[in-house]
């Protein structure tokens, strides 16, 4: 295997082989083909793209360059769900727990935010104790426990992601389909599991701006993951708009709680169920939508997913008092009130300002060596279509960083639009799906 030979073969356009795919991989993981060639190889890709096929071969490549997780113990059916990054997606920590009392196993293997986009694992950190770190083996005794854990990659579950990611986000080539698709893919994957369901984000505060480019990377999910043998189906969503009152990382985990404990706004609610149905579809657990849907509810309201979120915050080392005081969570903590500046009603919120007020206020990374604020961000959203008076609160930000308060609230203030009449019609959340 010729390393340049290969980088010239897809710099012209050409459908490089599984071999020639894996063995670049390989070479790479091992060490044996430096940075540099990669970082040429996946510039080619950004350019010139690739096929499913060649797409699927990538995907294997690096998911075999690690371990895989045996979730045959388990002794029931296996099932996750991956967000392709939002503002205010604290949908994972409520979806997991309602899965797992349907009756699914959710290994759920995390990633931290990027940018604007929050990250599951930061906003779990916000939780005292709360340890993402666990072994492969603690990881499934979780699961197998309570029914569900969340978690961040570990060394050994696809090493070659770990390698290319850092490149890829240095070297401008982020934003590749077969690139993303291997990426999310490979550790996925490797969790060995029955069904996997896909939110593609779409919008202003996503990574996918157009529904075009957002349904493009959801057929591609779908059919490389099928190929490599997983039930999978995508949902595309909007993220013009940030998910529920809260980014951020304390203020979304109080949101998530207070959803389990049966408080949570409409498009947190929809966007779980709709998630949620298809993950108890694609395992067989349930035959139709409508079961699903009931099966969810009952989860929900009995309380049950609140008890398994509780059990799996104790199981990996949290303070679950947080269940029951929040305000533990925002040990530290300052606020700070951002007040309507004329009477109106809220008709639309950038999503993609609340974003960079959190990456202010401390909630995200501006470089790698950054240190995460867990109680930074950004609560009591009002909602669009929600009527103020002068000087009333449009949102609290929240940080142990008062300093950053200023030019935060100047974001807050340009995200608002405030109108003398409601909106016509409510934003649209469910834009389509890939099945």
């Amino acid at each position: 295997m010729i390393p340049q030979w290969i980088i010239e073969k897809k710099r012209d356009g050409g459908v490089l082989s599984d071999s020639e795919i894996r063995e670049f991989v390989d070479a790479f993981t091992e060490g044996t083909v430096p940075d540099y060639q990669m970082s040429a190889l996946a510039m080619a890709i950004y350019f010139k793209g690739m096929t499913i096929a060649e797409t699927a071969a990538l995907t294997l490549a690096m998911l075999e360059s690690g371990t895989r997780l045996d979730t045959t113990p388990l002794g029931r059916p296996t099932a996750d769900k991956h967000s392709t990054g939002g503002i205010g997606d604290k949908i994972s920590l409520i979806l997991a727990p309602l899965v797992a009392a349907c009756g699914v196993a959710v290994p759920m293997i995390s990633g931290r935010g990027l940018g604007i986009t929050g990250g599951t694992l930061d906003k779990l950190e916000a939780i005292p104790g709360y340890r993402t770190d666990l072994t492969e083996k603690a990881f499934l005794k979780v699961v197998n426990t309570c029914g569900c854990s969340i978690i961040g990659q570990t060394r050994r579950l696809a090493p070659a992601d770990r390698k290319l990611y850092a490149l890829r986000d240095v070297t401008g080539t982020v934003p590749s389909i077969p690139l993303i698709t291997a990426s999310i893919l490979s550790k996925k994957l490797a969790e060995d599991l029955d069904a996997l369901v896909l939110d593609v984000k779409c919008g202003r505060g996503a990574f996918m701006k157009t529904p075009a480019m957002a349904r493009n990377l959801a057929k591609t999910l779908v059919q490389v993951a099928t190929a490599l043998g997983t039930r999978t189906a995508a949902v595309i969503s909007a993220m013009d708009l940030p998910t529920g009152c809260a980014v951020g990382n304390a203020p979304e985990v109080a949101e998530a709680i207070a959803a389990l404990q049966g408080q949570a706004s409409a498009d947190v609610e929809d966007l779980t169920l709709t998630l949620g149905c298809r993950m108890l579809l694609l395992t067989r657990v349930c035959r139709t939508p409508a079961e699903a849907r009931t099966r969810l509810c009952d989860a929900w309201k009995s309380g049950r997913g609140l008890d398994i979120f509780r059990k799996m915050i104790e199981l990996q080392q949290g303070n679950s008092r947080v269940i029951d005081r929040p305000e533990l969570l925002f040990k530290g903590a300052q606020r700070q009130v951002v007040k309507a500046p004329r009477a109106g009603f809220v008709t639309a919120i950038n999503s993609e300002d609340i974003g960079r007020a959190c990456l202010i206020l401390g909630a995200g990374r501006q470089r790698t060596t950054d240190r995460v604020d867990p109680t930074a961000g950004v609560a009591d959203l009002k909602q669009v279509g929600t009527s103020v008076s002068r000087g009333e609160p449009l949102a609290v930000l929240v940080s142990r960083s008062s300093h950053a308060f200023p030019e935060a609230v100047q974001f807050i203030g340009r995200a608002f639009e405030l109108q003398d009449r409601p909106p016509a019609r409510p934003a649209k959340l469910i834009l389509g799906a890939c099945v």
